[in-house]
This record gives C-alpha cells, sequence and structure tokens, in this order.
C-alpha cells in the first residue's frame, strides 16, 4: 500500500511538472512576434498530458457515455477503485486528455442504470493532491476520488466518505 502510495505521488507530481512545462511552452509560442501562431498548434486540444492506464480499456458503459459526451478516442482506465460498500469506480481518460467518473453500484456485473445505480460524470479534473474531482451534473454534489477513498459532498454541505477495499 505504501509503495503504490509512493508511485501516485511520482506519477501525480510527474505529470503536474509536465503540464507545467507545457503551459510555459504554449505561452512562450504564442507570444512570439517571429512565428505563425498556427505553427504549434495541434488538431486535438488536451486538458493535459495523458496519464499511465491502469488496466486497459474502460467499461463499454463508460464508453458509451463518454462518447455522447464528446470523448475523443477509446478510453483507458486510470484509476478503479471498489468501496466498502460494494460501488465500484472507474476513472478514465480519452485520447484528448479529458477524465471522466463512472460508477456502478454492485461493480461491472451488475445492473447499470443511470441516474439509479450508475452515475457518470463527464469533467473530472486532476487536483493538486493528486486526487480527481467533478461535479454531479443531476444535483450539484462533488465528487473526489482517491485511490484510498470516495467523498461525496452534497450542496448542502455533508459529506459521505466511503473507503476502497481490496478488489
Amino acid at each position: 500500500m505504501v509503495i503504490a502510495t509512493v508511485m501516485l505521488t511520482i506519477v501525480g507530481m510527474v505529470g503536474g511538472y509536465l503540464l507545467s512545462q507545457r503551459r510555459d511552452r504554449s505561452t512562450s509560442s504564442s507570444s512570439s512576434a517571429s512565428e505563425p501562431a498556427t505553427a504549434h498548434a495541434s488538431p486535438e486540444v488536451s486538458s493535459g498530458p495523458p496519464l499511465l492506464p491502469v488496466e486497459g480499456e474502460c467499461t463499454e458503459h463508460t464508453q458509451e457515455m463518454a462518447h455522447e459526451a464528446g470523448a475523443s478516442g477509446t478510453l483507458s482506465q486510470v484509476l478503479r477503485i471498489t468501496t466498502d460498500i460494494g460501488t465500484v469506480v472507474w476513472i478514465c481518460q480519452d485520447q484528448a486528455g479529458n477524465l471522466y467518473y463512472h460508477a456502478n453500484q454492485g461493480g461491472e456485473d451488475a445492473k447499470w442504470e443511470e441516474g439509479v445505480t450508475a452515475l457518470f460524470i463527464p469533467d473530472m479534473h486532476r487536483q493538486p493532491d493528486g486526487s480527481f474531482q467533478g461535479t454531479a451534473p443531476q444535483d450539484g454534489a462533488i465528487f473526489n476520488l482517491t485511490p484510498e477513498r470516495l467523498r461525496i459532498r452534497k450542496k448542502n454541505g455533508s459529506e459521505k466518505v466511503q473507503e476502497a477495499v481490496p478488489n
């Protein structure tokens, strides 16, 4: 567990460093008068450097939901946890670097019914502490996920924490 935490911290720090370098390059190239602004334009805009996939592709349910939300290409799994109440949560990333949250009560093989047993959040962001955070479009609850736990903060300020358990 300690080794996994150290590895995730290192991956997060490297990702943050690469993102800051990328922003520095894009700022300097766009402010340069000697080069045209389109010289370094890429066909796809990324929200950050790609993260390392953990276990290959994400579930078919997540692939479908993400493509409906505008995802590009095949999604890769970045993080997957099972909580102490049996919910399985995935963080997936498309080829442009966008992050998606998808959870299902009872796991991948349980019934998938969006808004009842499953929740999809299309606009997740990596936080400075390495966690993933996004707001549920249905009720405005904030979901924050780490390898150790899922924290859900409702609009009224109440919080629920579900601890991760071994798969």
